[in-house]
C-alpha cells in the first residue's frame, strides 16, 4: 500500500486560526511527493459542541447532575434560548452573519449569565467600539457562560484553548494520565472520537502523526492514539511537537508505547521522512531523534546520517484540507495583543529558525529550536507569502519567530514594498537599538502593525543577569520609535526571577507605569518566572541563587522544575496587584495612584525617579549617517515646476517639487541644479527599485557634479523629505 499520512492537532489550541505545525509538515511532505491530509480536530470538536445538536445533548447530560450552582441553574433554565441562538452566534463569529451584531448589541437577544456581570465595568472600554467588535465581545461572554456550564455539569476538563491541561502540566509520572485513559471516554472524548473515526475511514492513512504543541493537547492526543491503536492496529502512530520537544526528552515509561509507535523530537522533517522509510521498509532501521520501544524498553534512536533540511528546502506551509472559513474570532479581554491572538485568522510563517540572540538565561537555549539559528531569504519569504495568499485568500501574517532579526525584517519590508504586496503582519522581537525610527517607519509602510517583545524584569541589574542584552532606557527608546511609526507594542513582563528583591519588583512596576504613561507601550502581560530544565537557570541553578527541590528525573515529562529561591520571597502575592495595575494602565488610567494602592500588603516606595522614562526619551540630537547606511524613498514621483526667483536685481532658476502623500500634499523649493539632481536621485532611491543604494553611493553620485553633499543633506528641503518617507536604514 502506498504511504499516506494523516496529521492532526488534537483539541484544543486556538479558536480563530489553526496552529501551524501540521501545515509546516504537510508543506514539507509536498516537496518529497508524499501524500498527506491534515485536520485541526480542535475547531471541529468545538463546532460540534457549540451547535443546536451539541447543546441539546449537553443539556440532556446535565439533567442528571443533582447539585449545581445558581449560575448553572440559570443557564439550564434558559436552555431553549441558548439552543435557539447558538448557530446564529457561531456564524456571526465566523464572519458569515455580520448583521446579527445589531441584535446582539441591543442586549436583549442573548441569554445572559455570570460572565455578563463584568459588562458594567467594561462599558467605558467599549464606549468607542464599533458594533461588530462589541457584538463579538458580547457573543464571547455568551460562549464563556456556556463553557462555565460545561465545566460544572458535563466535563470539568473543558477549556476553549486547552483540554485536561492539568494532566499534562509537570507530569513527571505517567501514572495519573494512564489511569484516566483506562476510564470510559467523556462526552467530549466521544465527540472527538466520532470525528476521528470519520476522518480515518475517509483518509485511510498508513501513518498517523499527532502534533502536541501544549500540555492542553496531550490528553486528547493520547485518547486519539488509543482509539486508532484499538481499531486500526496496522496504522503506525507518532507524536511530535512543542510538548515532546521540551517535556519528553528523558522519556523512559514503556506504557507510553501502548499508544504510540514513535515519538520524535525537534524539527520534524527528517524524523518524519525516516519514519516513512522505516514503515515502508522494516529493515531500514535508521531513525532521527526518535523514541521507540525495543525489547520492552524505551530506546532513543538517532542513527540517521541524513542532515536536517535547510529552511529554504522545507517548502511553503500548506493549509489546504483545513476549514479556514469555520474558525471563530472572539474578543475575550480588553488587551490589544491578546485580542490579536484570538480575533481574525493569520497565516503563520517563520523568518528564521531559532534565535539570533540565544542567550537569555530563562530560555530553553540548549535546545535545537532556539540554539540552531538559520534565517530565510526575504525573497523566499515573500514567495511563500504570495503562495499562501493565493491558497488561503487571507493576507494577514503572524511571523512566529522566537525573535525576528532586525536586518531580515528590513529586507522583508523592502521586498514586500518592492512587490507592491498589500499585507498585514506582526511578529516577536528583541527591543534592541537596531530598531531606529526610520526602520520602524519602513516596517509600518510594509504592513507591520504590531510587535511583541520581552522587557521581562524592568530592572537593569536583572536584565544583565538574564543576559537580555538591553537596558530599560533602550527599551523605552525602541518602544517610542515603534509607537511613533504607528506600530503597536506589547511587552512580556516577568516577576519572581531568581534573586529578585521586593524593591526590584516595585521598581519594575514603576518602570512599566511610566512606559504606559509616556504612551510608548500599549499592551503587556505579567507572568511569574518558571524554571525549566533546558535553560541556563535550570542547568546551573547554583549560579542564580536557587536550589532544585529534587535531582530526580521523572519517567515521563521533565521540564518545569520546582526550586527554592535564596531570597525566600513569596512572589505569588504580587500577582493580583501587578495584573490589576497593568489592566488599568493599558486603558490610560490610574497613573496617579500610589503603587501601594495596588497591593493589600506593605511594599517599599519605588527608588525610580518619576521622570526616568521621560528623560530616556529625550532626543539624542545630531546623529551622523554611516556610509553603508541604506537610503530609500517611500514616496512617489513629484510634479516639478520651474520658476525664477528674483531679489535685489539678481535672479535664480528654481524648481518647486510638489509631492502627494497618502494623507497630504507638500512642496519643497531648490535651485534648479539641485532640484534636477534630486528628481533623478529620488527615482534611484525608490523602495520599489531592485537595488537599494547606500548613503556613500548617493553622496558620490551627488559629488560628481555638485559640491558639499553634507550641507545639502542636512538642509531644510531634505529634512522635509525625511518627515515624509526618505529613510536612512
Amino acid at each position: 500500500m502506498k504511504t499516506k499520512l494523516f496529521l492532526i492537532t488534537p483539541p484544543f489550541t486556538q479558536l480563530n486560526t489553526p496552529y501551524p505545525a501540521t501545515a509546516y509538515i504537510k508543506g514539507f511532505l509536498n516537496t518529497i511527493d508524499v501524500e498527506s491530509v491534515h485536520a485541526d480536530l480542535g475547531i471541529e470538536v468545538i463546532l460540534e459542541l457549540f451547535s443546536k445538536k451539541g447543546l441539546k445533548e449537553m443539556f440532556d447530560i446535565a439533567n442528571e447532575v443533582t447539585t449545581i450552582s445558581d449560575n448553572s441553574k440559570r443557564i439550564f433554565a434558559l436552555q431553549d434560548e441558548y439552543i435557539k441562538t447558538i448557530d446564529g452566534v457561531i456564524a456571526f463569529l465566523q464572519g458569515k452573519n455580520p448583521t446579527l451584531a445589531l441584535q446582539i448589541c441591543q442586549e436583549d437577544y442573548l441569554p445572559e449569565a455570570s460572565r455578563f456581570a463584568q459588562l458594567e465595568e467594561l462599558d467605558w472600554a467599549f464606549g468607542t467600539m464599533g458594533t461588530q467588535d462589541k457584538g463579538k465581545h458580547l457573543a464571547t461572554l455568551y460562549l464563556e457562560d456556556i463553557s462555565d456550564f460545561i465545566v460544572e455539569c458535563v466535563d470539568a476538563n473543558f477549556g476553549f484553548s486547552r483540554y485536561a491541561e492539568r494532566l499534562g502540566r509537570s507530569a513527571n509520572s505517567f501514572d495519573e494520565l494512564y489511569t484516566v485513559l483506562q476510564q470510559e471516554p467523556t462526552y467530549i472524548d466521544a465527540v472527538l472520537l466520532s470525528i476521528l473515526k470519520e476522518k480515518i475511514e475517509t483518509v485511510q492513512p498508513t501513518i498517523f502523526l499527532i502534533s502536541v504543541p501544549f500540555p492542553g493537547n496531550l490528553y486528547s492526543a493520547f485518547r486519539s492514539a488509543q482509539w486508532v491503536k484499538r481499531n486500526y492496529p496496522d496504522i503506525k502512530i507518532s507524536m511530535g511537537g512543542g510538548f515532546p520537544n521540551t517535556e519528553l526528552r528523558s522519556l523512559s515509561d514503556a506504557r507510553v508505547f501502548e499508544f504510540f509507535d514513535f515519538i520524535t523530537l525537534d524539527d520534524g522533517e527528517v524524523p518524519v521522512e525516516e519514519l516513512i522509510n522505516n514503515v515502508e521498509n522494516p529493515d531500514h532501521n535508521s531513525f532521527k531523534r526518535t523514541f521507540i520501544l525495543e525489547d520492552g524498553k524505551v530506546v532513543y534512536k538517532n542513527n540517521s546520517l541524513k542532515p536536517d533540511y535547510k529552511q529554504a528546502q522545507v517548502g511553503t506551509p500548506d493549509y489546504s484540507d483545513l476549514h479556514l472559513d469555520k474558525y471563530i474570532s472572539v474578543i475575550e479581554i480588553v488587551n490589544p495583543m491578546h485580542r490579536m491572538w484570538s480575533d481574525g485568522r493569520w497565516n503563520k510563517l517563520t523568518m528564521a529558525h531559532g534565535c539570533y540572540w540565544g542567550k537569555c538565561t530563562f530560555c530553553d537555549i540548549s535546545l535545537d529550536y532556539i540554539k540552531i539559528y538559520e534565517p530565510v531569504a526575504a525573497s523566499l519569504l515573500c514567495d511563500r507569502m504570495e503562495e499562501m495568499m493565493e491558497q488561503t485568500g487571507e493576507n494577514g501574517f503572524h511571523y512566529v519567530d522566537e525573535a525576528a532579526p532586525p536586518a531580515l525584517m528590513r529586507a522583508l519590508a523592502i521586498e514586500i514594498l518592492r512587490r507592491k504586496l498589500s499585507v498585514t503582519w506582526w511578529t516577536n522581537i528583541r527591543f534592541e537599538k537596531s530598531f531606529t525610527a526610520d526602520l520602524c517607519l519602513l516596517l509600518k509602510a510594509s504592513g507591520c502593525i504590531a510587535v511583541s517583545g520581552g522587557l521581562e524584569v524592568a530592572s537593569d541589574r536583572l536584565l544583565k543577569l538574564i543576559d537580555k542584552g538591553v537596558t530599560v532606557e533602550q527599551v523605552a527608546k525602541v518602544n517610542s520609535n515603534f509607537t511613533e511609526a504607528g506600530i503597536m507594542v506589547h511587552a512580556y513582563l516577568m516577576y519572581g526571577y531568581p534573586t529578585q528583591t521586593i524593591q526590584e519588583t516595585v521598581d519594575s512596576l514603576e518602570m512599566v507605569r511610566q512606559l504606559f504613561e509616556a504612551g510608548v507601550l500599549q499592551s503587556g502581560f505579567w507572568h511569574q518566572f518558571a524554571m525549566t530544565a533546558h535553560s541556563p537557570v535550570g542547568m546551573f541553578p547554583e549560579k542564580f541563587g536557587v536550589v532544585k527541590e529534587t535531582e530526580a528525573i521523572g519517567t515521563f515529562a521533565n521540564n518545569d522544575i520546582n526550586y527554592t529561591d535564596s531570597t525566600g520571597i513569596d512572589h505569588d502575592k504580587f500577582s493580583f496587584g501587578l495584573k490589576k495595575s497593568l489592566f488599568n494602565f493599558m486603558h490610560g488610567i490610574c497613573f496617579d495612584y500610589e503603587l501601594q494602592d495596588w497591593f493589600d500588603f506593605k511594599i517599599p516606595k519605588t527608588k525610580i525617579p518619576d521622570d526616568f522614562i521621560f528623560n530616556a526619551l529625550q532626543d539624542d540630537g545630531f546623529l551622523s549617517v554611516k556610509p553603508n547606511a541604506k537610503i530609500v524613498w517611500l514616496g512617489g514621483k513629484p510634479f516639478a515646476e520651474a520658476f525664477t526667483k528674483s531679489k535685489k536685481g539678481n535672479s535664480w532658476e528654481m524648481v518647486a517639487l510638489t509631492f502627494h502623500d497618502k494623507k497630504e500634499s507638500f512642496s519643497i523649493q531648490l535651485n534648479k541644479e539641485l532640484g534636477d539632481w534630486l528628481l533623478v536621485a529620488l527615482e534611484k532611491m525608490k523602495v520599489t527599485n531592485s537595488k537599494v543604494h547606500s548613503f556613500q553611493e548617493i553622496k558620490a553620485d551627488f559629488e560628481t557634479n555638485l559640491e558639499d553633499f553634507e550641507l545639502f543633506w542636512f538642509s531644510k528641503p531634505i529634512n522635509t523629505l525625511r518627515e515624509f518617507g526618505l529613510l536612512v536604514l
